[in-house]
């Protein structure tokens, strides 16, 4: 019986043995937490509404798993007593080869829930359809980064060095292209305050009008009435007041025409006259109805305003053309007179006389 415990206590002084040890107890304890996760994990996962926590879970499973291995394989090595490059070597290969498998899991779960949130979670919040790309992409820089960051970390790399030299770069690069990350960056809240979307008409502080074509990250580019693509700065939008006539419940657009009629005429026969023509025309929404409103007494007639609605925004010159030589052709038929301004000049007999002298 001595002879046993004799042999039994000189194996477990022996540092090939604990090596052994090690290997096969992270090798259990990686398969018993894979266990736990895909049997309980999964079901407890499975009970919910949602099936972005049983996509995650079977994502992270496998980096747990490996994780777990990784590390008594590392202790393994440290305990063979080998030459110490070949200790460090691979030691640093197991940390990396985690870092690269976590790096991918991270990646897959993100751009699943980020997926996921934008298919249940419509117009909430900054992730939406539009801005899934730029989500995306800040996503994938990220995870890299702190990649390789681990990856520096397991070699033992001194990265105080290069975060300064990264730090001093990064600030001569802002510095030398702040126009560019002005417009970046108001990008990227255009697209998450969305003040307007593609299609849409806008109204800009400049002048510009026209139907927005595309949202980048550095500009923005509007067709105007007259076919011509006009590419503005996103930083030069963001600072403008921006007038969306596409934006509302509905696209429809309300157009008022000012009209003044004389004094004496028939409010009655002006305000049917001016309903019908709207009502009559193809142009015009039915609904809403047209309607005219006597607006004020002017100084040189009565003012009225028809006010209607329209369905697409760009079509209120054309309408609004049409309508008014409608309005003047009809007016001459019914005999109501368009007033203009007209001055009456009294020169005084004693002025005339020293004129005629």
């Amino acid at each position: 019986m001595n002879d046993y415990l004799e042999i039994l206590f000189t194996l477990t002084q022996n540092t090939a043995f604990q090596a052994g040890l090690f290997v096969i107890g992270s090798l259990v304890a990686a398969k018993l937490a894979d266990w736990i996760i895909i049997s309980v994990l999964s079901r407890l996962a499975s009970r919910t509404d949602s099936t972005i926590d049983d996509r995650i879970i079977q994502i992270l499973h496998k980096p747990i798993y490996y994780s777990i291995l990784f590390m008594g394989l590392g202790i393994s090595i440290q305990l063979f007593q080998l030459p110490e490059i070949i200790t460090f070597t691979a030691k640093g290969l197991f940390k990396t080869i985690v870092v690269i498998i976590w790096s991918f899991a991270l990646f897959h779960s993100f751009i699943h829930f980020i997926t996921w949130y934008s298919r249940h979670k419509k117009n909430e919040g900054i992730i939406r359809a539009h801005t899934m790309p730029i989500i995306d992409n800040v996503g994938k820089v990220i995870i890299f980064i702190l990649g390789a960051f681990f990856i520096l970390l397991s070699w033992d790399v001194n990265i105080t060095g290069l975060t300064v030299s990264a730090t001093v770069l990064v600030g001569i690069f802002g510095f030398a292209a702040q126009d560019t990350i002005a417009n970046l960056f108001a990008g990227f809240f255009i697209m998450a305050d969305t003040p307007y979307k593609p299609g849409d008409y806008i109204n800009l502080d400049g002048g510009e009008r026209g139907y927005v074509k595309t949202i980048g990250l550095r500009s923005t580019r509007i067709m105007t009435r007259d076919d011509i693509e006009i590419t503005l700065p996103n930083s030069l939008i963001a600072n403008s007041k921006i007038i969306n006539e596409s934006g509302g419940p509905k696209e429809k657009n309300r157009v008022r025409i000012t009209i003044n009629v004389a004094y004496g005429s028939d409010i009655d026969q002006v305000r049917s006259v001016l309903e019908n023509i709207a009502k009559n025309s193809t142009n015009v929404c039915k609904n809403p109805n047209p309607r005219v409103r006597f607006r004020t007494f002017g100084d040189s007639g009565l003012t009225f305003q028809l006010l209607f609605w329209i369905e697409k925004p760009e079509g209120r010159g054309r309408i609004t053309d049409e309508l008014n030589t409608a309005i003047y052709k009809q007016f001459a038929k019914e005999k109501i007179e368009i007033p203009y301004p007209q001055q009456t000049i009294h020169i005084k007999s004693s002025d005339l006389q020293k004129t005629n002298l």
